[in-house]
């Protein structure tokens, strides 16, 4: 049986209409389409002729009519010839009805900003016999088409779905993998509805685990994905499967602290390990491009850095916690000038205080008593496992600390240049830190599959360990830490401020981390500005809720 015929696509049939005019009844809204309309579409839709100059309101809200008709209509190939890439279109289009199984369609136009139009898709997935409802919302451009001269949409895989990217194409059937019920580390059960921030966690654990589990498929419409190893992206189950039950370390009522503490800000990630162990408690986002960067990310961290360089500095005896260190207002490396937030300095103060007050010159300045570009790369290494592959039970990116010379060195001491980081990564040399011993973060133990955890060469000296936790108090209590830890309850908590400078960006990334007891907590806002603003904030409360 082929796919057209075993998912009972009807064309040409069409949901009655939602809320307002809309498309999917072969009638059109506007009138004739006036002096502008030269020719009309192959379902009786007015489409603009060839113009010059910008294009106009009414050619972009003609076209993008011509187009929902065409769409509607299941004519592919009359909706892709209304596009700038007709061959992706036509093929994504076709590929609606006869791969994801769309029975049928309403389009209703919203609002209308220049060429810009927003709009509402009421859809039924037909599969097996079984039918369900898919509703959401999109828009598109209309641009002036480069050779023709006629207005297009302007074709991007969203046109068709919001949550498509590049390569990537809508599918329904039955999953190669069963689907499993995720529980935390109470038995309590993790659902993307619950946490949404945890739906490519779901997704991945899916894939990996899912046919070990015993479980059985059902039928849904997923988003494949345009690399052969990501995990596809669920978006309406069909048909219940029978789930297989994976348990997680997470922890349900810090994850739900943390998806709310997110919300704050726009941008925003956080991370919560418990350094005991190692455990993620929770991971979450707060995106408009539904991107994990909690995880995935990789982005300079800023001052947040100073914990792995301070511990290199602390291990190789050049910095003491109550020894004075030289604070000026500036300093320079290789013809690069240095400066300290707002150009202060500290005067006969200890490296503990310019670490808690953030002062990136004494740091800077140690630059040539170590006199070896690997010394910091090897200390993320050794003793907090950054750079080496870590198996956490779903895909994540690793931090990266690479050799540098000249000014990029000077740069990587205080977070910036190539140093790459996340927020998973930050709370584990949080974790590290408070312990002194590194453990991989995981999201399942290792025994679930027998995978072998990424080590460090070394545990960190008790000396330094000690150190640098006291530094981390200061920093919480009369550093810039302050008022963001305030908010924590108890006396056994520390913490370190970011900010990171990014290229072309109006304001920098704001980063925090901070420990409270047994819980390490990482945040990420994306052009926050200072650390204890907005990723702060989101540590906070992660940490009380631990």
């Amino acid at each position: 049986m082929n796919g057209a015929a075993k998912g009972a696509i009807v064309g040409g049939v069409f949901l009655a209409m939602v809320g307002g005019a809309g498309y999917g009844m072969y009638t059109l809204v506007g009138g004739d389409g006036g002096d502008d309309a030269k020719s009309t579409s192959t379902t009786g839709a007015p489409v603009p002729g060839k113009g010059t100059g910008p294009v106009t309101d009414k050619e972009a809200a003609q076209t993008a009519g011509a187009f929902f008709a065409a769409w509607s209509a299941g004519d592919a190939r009359a909706g892709a010839d209304l596009t700038n890439n007709p061959a992706a279109a036509q093929s994504a289009l076709g590929d609606f009805r006869t791969a994801a199984y769309v029975s049928k369609v309403a389009i209703t136009p919203g609002a209308q900003t220049g060429t810009t139009i927003a709009y509402s898709v009421a859809a039924e997935v037909t599969y097996e016999g079984i039918t369900k409802p898919l509703a959401y919302e999109s828009k598109l451009t209309v641009v002036r088409g480069n050779t023709s001269g006629k207005p297009l949409v302007d074709w991007q895989p969203s046109v068709l779905h919001p949550q498509l990217q590049k390569d990537e194409r809508l599918r329904a059937g039955t999953p190669a993998s069963p689907p499993v019920q995720a529980v935390d580390r109470n038995g309590k059960e993790l659902t993307a509805e619950k946490h949404p921030s945890l739906r490519k966690v779901l997704d991945d654990l899916r894939q990996k685990y899912g046919a070990k589990l015993g479980g059985t498929g059902g039928a849904e419409l997923w988003i494949q994905p345009a690399a052969a190893d990501a995990p596809r992206r669920s978006l309406l189950t069909l048909a219940e499967g029978t789930p297989g039950r994976i348990e997680t370390v997470l922890d349900a009522d810090v994850q739900a602290a943390a998806e709310k503490a997110v919300l704050k800000f726009p941008q925003a990630s956080v991370v919560a390990v418990q350094p005991s162990t190692g455990n993620i408690l929770a991971i979450a986002d707060h995106r408009s491009d539904g991107f994990s960067a909690s995880i995935s990310g990789g982005r300079a961290p800023g001052s947040t850095m100073k914990i792995v360089t301070a511990a290199m500095l602390l291990d190789r005896g050049l910095v003491s916690a109550d020894k004075v260190a030289e604070c000026p207002a500036e300093v320079s490396w290789e013809g690069r000038t240095f400066k300290n937030l707002g150009g202060f300095k500290l005067d006969n103060e200890t490296f503990a205080t310019s670490f808690a007050q953030s002062c990136n010159t004494a740091f800077i300045k140690q630059i040539k008593p170590v006199n070896d570009i690997g010394a910091l790369p090897k200390e993320a290494r050794e003793v907090f496992g950054i750079g080496v592959e870590w198996k956490v039970g779903v895909a994540t990116v690793d931090g990266k600390v690479p050799d540098a010379t000249g000014p990029a060195a000077a740069a990587a001491y205080i977070g910036q240049g190539q140093i790459q980081m996340n927020p998973l990564t930050m709370a584990s040399i949080t974790a590290t830190a408070r312990t002194g011993v590194f453990r991989q973060p995981v999201v399942v133990k290792a025994s679930m599959d027998d995978r072998e955890l990424a080590r460090a060469s070394r545990p960190m000296k008790p000396s330094v360990t000690a150190q640098l936790v006291r530094m981390m108090k200061l920093t919480a209590t009369s550093g810039t830490a302050r008022g963001a830890m305030s908010a924590v309850g108890g006396s056994d908590k520390g913490a370190k401020t970011g900010s990171a400078e990014v290229d072309g960006a109006q304001n920098p990334d704001s980063w925090f981390t901070g420990f409270s007891g047994d819980v390490a907590a990482a945040a990420m806002v994306e052009g926050g500005g200072h650390g204890g603003d907005a990723a702060g904030p989101i540590v906070a409360t992660v940490l009380n809720a631990g």
